[in-house]
């Protein structure tokens, strides 16, 4: 829901730093895989509760993600690029509720598989409908230079960045915030599955 908004905030700053990292001879395949790594960080710094480490290392992974498409576009798109960056950041997002399990499973455990199974829903909902949509030849104007169709919803990359941001924020209410988020994606899963099949049935 918000990405279009984010995406008009960052574009210019990221096509400026994409522009100087290029001329250094690195790709963006690079910057995936290490974005992914300073991501992954987060689960240690979550499982010790050092909450504001972990903040750092997901926003670093977010910073990585926007790079690497901003250098994409200026090296070629790719399917095999397009494919490493989709699938490390599904596994990214569900580390981070992960991590927040482990630092107190008692009191995060369900809340945790909760919000991770909602990521389930939208993750599947999302790549099936990609498949489906490149099958079928189609077009997605609101996100022309992405590898894959992007189907909006209630709940995306921005919206999930900022409960992961809240978490690190205020641990004590992760499980309120889990299970509102969780819920929301449950919703952008529905509206997914319901718009995507009439989409393809048409």
């Amino acid at each position: 829901m918000l990405d279009q908004m984010a995406i008009q905030v960052v574009r210019a700053p990221l096509r400026l730093s994409a522009s100087v990292i290029n001329r250094a001879g690195i790709s963006a395949n690079q910057v995936t895989v290490a974005g992914f790594i300073l991501g992954a960080l987060a689960l240690p710094a979550l499982a010790f509760e050092h909450y504001l480490l972990a903040l750092l290392c997901i926003a670093l992974n977010r910073i990585c993600d926007g790079l690497d498409g901003a250098l994409a576009r200026i090296q070629g798109i790719t399917d095999a690029g397009g494919f490493l960056d989709i699938s490390l950041d599904f596994l990214f997002y569900s580390l981070i509720p992960f991590g927040f399990v482990l630092a107190n499973p008692e009191v995060n455990g369900i809340a945790g598989a909760f919000l991770i199974f909602a990521f389930v829903g939208t993750g599947s909902s999302f790549l099936a409908f990609a498949v489906m949509a490149s099958k079928q030849g189609i077009e997605n104007p609101t996100y022309q230079h992405k590898s894959l169709y992007y189907m909006s919803g209630l709940t995306e990359g921005s919206e999930t960045i900022l409960c992961f941001f809240a978490c690190c924020l205020w641990p004590q209410h992760f499980t309120t915030i889990a299970y509102l988020f969780g819920a929301a994606c449950w919703l952008t899963t529905v509206m997914r599955i319901y718009w995507g099949f009439q989409t393809l049935r048409a």
